[in-house]
């Protein structure tokens, strides 16, 4: 519980600071291979995030990020989903490129399962508004490992 309120309230924290940029309020979906404990018993990972990245810099955005993680169960396998609430980070390299790191915590949203520590390096692509991201997100409960290759593209509104 008390790793819930740390990051309610670092997400509060992030939404009322001054901004020295041009901010971003991004949307986005991706879909997964799931990879680590998880592959046992599902086939499919999808998801959506929100995020709003204030720019301190031309290449340097840091913001809040929430979003939905389901890992759809295979045979008679339950699915998981999770809400993670994250710091997200972004760097911008030559060419549209960016290096991306979100890191927070996973909320699980069935009585079973518990939440974890939620992270997600990334590597994409911007070209106007919309980005093509490659990520690793895993989700460490406990003694088990939950991830997911994605693949994913965002809007930038």
């Amino acid at each position: 519980m008390m790793k819930k309120l740390l990051f309610a309230g670092l997400l509060a924290i992030f939404s009322f600071s001054p901004s020295f940029g041009q901010n971003s309020f991004n949307i986005g979906g991706h879909v997964g291979i799931p990879v680590g404990d998880i592959q046992d018993v599902s086939s499919f990972e999808a998801g959506l995030d929100l995020a709003y990245r204030f720019a301190f810099v031309d290449i340097v955005e840091v913001g809040p990020l929430v979003g939905y993680t389901h890992f759809f169960g295979e045979n008679d396998a339950e699915d998981f989903n999770y809400i993670p609430i994250a710091a997200s980070g972004r760097l911008g390299l030559p060419s549209s490129f960016f290096v991306g790191f979100d890191i927070g915590y996973a909320i699980a949203l069935k009585d079973q399962a518990d939440g974890g520590l939620f992270y997600r390096p990334q590597l994409g692509y911007n070209f106007m508004n919309v980005g093509i991201v490659l990520s690793y997100a895993g989700i460490a409960e406990d003694n088990i490992d939950l991830g997911a290759l994605t693949l994913g593209v965002e809007f930038k509104l």
